[in-house]
């Protein structure tokens, strides 16, 4: 039986599958296969970008699938180099033709690169896209509190998405609070630390009480604690295994030893610095 996959509102009351499916670093010529094989599993919510050089993969397999389009919840993002108002719009425009779509469901800006100071000019881009109706919901990713704030220093958008590094090694505390506070959904990238977490004792123990996977705990763990999450993966089994997580739930204290793993350990670049 295919699972039925909960959604989140955005603060426009957009909705978006709790559980999604990433391309981050696979090929454009396999990815065709990953994503047909993810809305085979269940999956209707696919994540790519502009830099991953896979969006007409995702597109060609989205139109062969015959799945319905309001069905579907389809997520790009802005690369670094195309960042400012002119080279935004370009870019969205490069990005829908290579999806083979009339809109998106969520466009963020990949990253701040804050010492090319930007993103502003790209928000406001952005803002436009979303009052033309090409955009359903405009985010960002891996946007730090001071970014967040400076975005939001004369805009009246509030972004609907953060997309962040989140996992267990990684908790950013601080940053699920700000987006708490402001109506920001948080949505974790590298929810499995690329398996760095997969082995840590509590995690494998919780596995072995449940008879689930380690990755299957560590999924469910970004659920309850109300993350939007996309693992990626280009094996079958692992696609299915990945969604396969909505029939078991951890216990408080289980959550707790999960909290307690938190250890600033990143898998990917720091936003302060990447430019």
């Amino acid at each position: 039986m295919t699972p039925t996959v909960p959604t989140v509102t955005l603060n426009n009351g957009v909705r978006i599958p709790q559980l999604g499916f990433g391309v981050f670093q696979v090929p454009d010529t396999e990815t065709g296969a990953a994503v047909t094989a993810a809305l085979e599993a269940g999956y209707r919510s696919i994540d790519t970008a502009a830099i991953y050089g896979n969006e007409a993969g995702v597109g060609a397999a989205l139109a062969a699938s015959g799945i319905g389009r309001a069905e579907l919840f389809v997520t790009t993002k802005l690369w670094n180099a195309d960042q400012g108002y002119d080279a935004t719009l370009r870019a969205f425009d490069a990005s829908l033709a290579k999806l083979g779509l009339e809109y998106v469901d969520l466009y963020l800006v990949h990253w701040p690169t804050p010492a090319r100071d930007l993103y502003r000019e790209s928000w406001q881009a952005i803002e436009k896209l979303v009052a033309d109706g090409r955009i359903r919901a405009a985010g960002v990713s891996n946007f730090q509190p001071a970014h967040l704030r400076r975005l939001l220093d004369g805009s009246s958008l509030v972004p609907a998405v953060n997309q962040i590094e989140l996992h267990p090694g990684l908790q950013q505390g601080e940053l699920r609070a700000l987006h708490a506070e402001l109506g920001i959904v948080t949505e974790a990238w590298s929810p499995l630390a690329q398996g760095a977490v997969l082995a840590y004792q509590a995690i494998t123990e919780i596995a072995a009480r449940h008879g689930r996977s380690p990755a299957q705990v560590v999924l469910r763990w970004h659920l309850q604690l109300g993350n939007v999450v996309i693992p990626k993966s280009a094996t079958p089994a692992r696609i299915r295994a990945n969604i396969d997580v909505f029939d078991f739930a951890l216990g408080d204290d289980e959550m707790t030893a999960i909290a307690a793993l938190d250890r600033d350990l990143r898998t990917g670049p720091d936003p302060d610095t990447l430019n």
